[in-house]
């Protein structure tokens, strides 16, 4: 089953922490696709990703050529570059995980909608049997629950 980790982001960025985890995936030799719910966030997110000290090489539909991003940027759940890392921004759902190794479901922790929807997530994960951490930021850094 696919594990899915909850990061609940209360001191950083969206873009902060994505960079992070993306830096991780590449270093591990893995591909992502970074879901997002709107063409609009994802061009947002794209010059967030650009202004990271990490260089992050990404794309998206505009860009072309899937096979040669790294990390694809997309509005859709298929992974047209063959990732196998599912990074969900911004409340982007989808409810099939089975294709990916591992889900990444990040939220904003100081907005009380995004923090009950993601509580809905889970708890879908959770009757769906998928193994699911959950990650809190504290003053020291990450701290793994679950």
């Amino acid at each position: 089953m696919t594990e899915v980790g909850f990061y609940h982001l209360t001191r950083s960025t969206l873009a902060q922490t994505l960079s992070q985890l993306l830096t991780r995936t590449l270093a591990a030799g893995q591909r992502a696709l970074v879901l997002g719910p709107s063409a609009a966030a994802l061009d947002a997110l794209s010059t967030a990703l650009w202004a990271q000290p990490a260089w992050l090489p990404h794309g998206t539909i505009a860009d072309g050529d899937p096979d040669l991003q790294p990390i694809w940027l997309s509005t859709e759940a298929e992974p047209p570059n063959g990732a196998r890392y599912l990074f969900l921004t911004e409340g982007a759902e989808t409810g099939r995980f089975e294709r990916y190794d591992r889900v990444f479901d990040m939220f904003d922790g100081n907005a009380p909608d995004a923090v009950a929807a993601a509580r809905s997530r889970w708890r879908a994960v959770q009757d769906a049997g998928h193994p699911k951490t959950y990650w809190q930021q504290t003053e020291t850094g990450w701290q793994k629950n679950g």
